[in-house]
């Protein structure tokens, strides 16, 4: 493959009908669910949003979830149909903790912030919360936005479902897989102590827990993973006795870690994560009824499953889905973008020139351990990211672009030789999660003229594909081979594929890259 040389003048022309292209092109936010017939499609979010909580305050809901190792951590989204949502804003702006949260000495990928979970007592929004190895954290706001104040209790609970009975008093469930013992945490009234833990339950393999009231019953959720499966339990008295069934899980009926969720008629839905192959772990929403005070999904018709299509729970709400695009003209990173662990934030900007994001070159192996990769979640069935780069102030050594973060992560980046030159080149790394810096395969490169390029990010989680490019006027010209894209809970980041931008020096703290725009499609090109 060869780049065509280009004089100043035709190099400048070429970049406005790459901006010009790029920019005018049909563009979508990202996978939307709601088909504008008063109905929807599951996923509402067809992204990796695991470990969902769910709750309602007046006529809105509010969806926390995992978000392991990035950094803000413990994202929040909104919605005010179970359907639509946008983005609120997250608990943690860093990760608490030792300094691999830092990317010193080694990562936390796969670990950080597990299953939240959320409620609203007496005018507050109130998290609960584990960072892995270290204790539950307690964290409040007037605001989802925030600020948050947060606060730590002198045990982990795993998993932990936070609860408030209908007389104030507070308590923490919680069970770990290896086990299924259920035992339930009372908290002081200030929710800072501990106060009493008492084992209630024992189910084999729980963990994933979520209590919830209705009426005289108290309702408990558990995620069995190794089954993939969920089972509901159902006690007049937190202290029991238990009476337990099975309900549904991922693999025939639609999910297997949720619960349910009160809408202001009265009426109740249910949300359960469903693992998926290539885009992670996806959160359904479903319509329940009840069959003698006992919770079915789905409906009297079709029981005791997710359906793909059901009429929304809420009417008259407008089309609304997390942001995507970038063009970077804010002086605070969108909500979609988090970094691969706490960043070092003087290796980025988005100040020294506005309208544009400034990635400068950390030291680093790879984007993998490099403290300034940003990156925004995969969106399903089909992600195509562009972005708009200004190379002009990379330095010798600088290895800067667009790849993707997980297990297999496959990036192409613009090099600066020590003669000045530029050339693409293409490498894969795939963590195999027994090193910090995996197996690093190396691919084609390709000699760059232009001080400016767009390179393109292709996502089919159909096919579970991904494909780096680099756009020759109107043309993408991909880079190496198509490469996969995996889910893995063992390896990689515990994460669905993200989009990633980088910017890193194997020797040294270099120069720096100037990223435009990201512009996201949920559409293939049409070539």
């Amino acid at each position: 493959m060869m780049y065509m040389q280009l004089t100043g003048i035709a190099r400048s022309l070429m970049a406005a009908a790459f901006a010009a292209a790029v920019l005018t092109a049909p563009l979508a936010s990202a996978w939307q669910a709601d088909n504008g017939d008063g109905t929807y499609t599951n996923p509402p979010l067809n992204a990796d949003y695991p470990d969902p909580d769910v709750i309602r305050v007046g006529e809105d809901f509010y969806f926390a979830t995992t978000t392991f190792a990035n950094a803000p951590g413990l994202r929040i989204l909104h919605s005010r149909d179970l359907v639509n949502w946008t983005i609120a804003g997250h608990v943690l702006p860093r990760l608490p903790g030792g300094p691999a949260f830092d990317l010193d000495g080694g990562n936390v990928y796969r670990r950080g912030v597990f299953a939240p979970s959320l409620r609203f007592h007496q005018g507050e929004f109130i998290v609960a919360f584990t960072v892995v190895g270290q204790h539950t954290r307690l964290c409040r706001a007037a605001q989802v936005a925030g600020p948050w104040r947060c606060h730590t209790l002198d045990r982990a609970a795993f998993d932990p479902a936070l609860f408030f009975d209908t007389d104030g008093r507070a308590y923490i469930a919680t069970a770990i897989g290896s086990d299924g013992t259920v035992t339930l945490l009372s908290l002081s009234p200030d929710l800072t102590r501990v106060t009493e833990a008492r084992q209630i339950h024992h189910i084999p393999g729980a963990e994933g827990s979520k209590l919830i009231r209705r009426g005289d019953w108290i309702y408990l959720f558990n995620a069995v993973p190794r089954r993939l499966a969920m089972t509901i339990s159902r006690a007049r008295a937190l202290t029991g006795p238990w009476e337990t069934i099975p309900s549904i899980n991922s693999a025939e009926t639609g999910g297997h870690q949720g619960a349910i969720v009160d809408l202001a008629d009265g009426r109740w839905w249910g949300f359960v994560m469903q693992d998926r192959p290539a885009i992670g772990r996806v959160t359904n929403f479903s319509p329940i009824f009840w069959r003698d005070d006992w919770p079915v999904w789905g409906t009297p018709e079709a029981p005791g499953r997710v359906p793909a299509i059901a009429r929304k729970p809420v009417q008259g709400q407008p089309r609304a889905a997390p942001a995507t695009s970038d063009g970077f003209d804010a002086p605070q990173l969108g909500l979609q973008w988090a970094w691969n662990h706490n960043p070092d934030d003087t290796r980025w900007s988005l100040t020294e020139r506005p309208g544009f994001l400034r990635l400068k070159a950390t030291t680093a192996r790879s984007f993998w351990t490099a403290r300034n990769t940003l990156t925004q979640k995969g969106q399903g069935p089909y992600s195509r990211a562009d972005a708009q780069l200004d190379l002009r102030g990379l330095a010798a050594g600088d290895r800067c672009g667009l790849g993707t973060l997980g297990k297999v992560n496959a990036g192409i980046a613009v090099v600066r030789a020590a003669d000045g030159s530029l050339s693409l080149q293409r490498h894969t790394l795939i963590d195999q999660g027994d090193s910090q810096d995996a197996t690093t395969l190396p691919g084609p490169a390709v000699p760059l003229a232009a001080s400016r390029v767009t390179l393109r990010l292709e996502m089919d989680f159909g096919r579970a594909r991904g494909r780096l490019s680099w756009l020759d006027g109107a043309q993408a010209r991909p880079l190496g081979d198509e490469f996969e894209l995996i889910y893995d809970w063992r390896t990689g980041t515990f994460q669905g594929p993200q989009v990633a931008l980088f910017c890193f020096n194997p020797d040294r703290e270099g120069g720096h890259l100037d990223v435009d725009s990201v512009q996201f499609s949920d559409r293939p090109p049409a070539d």
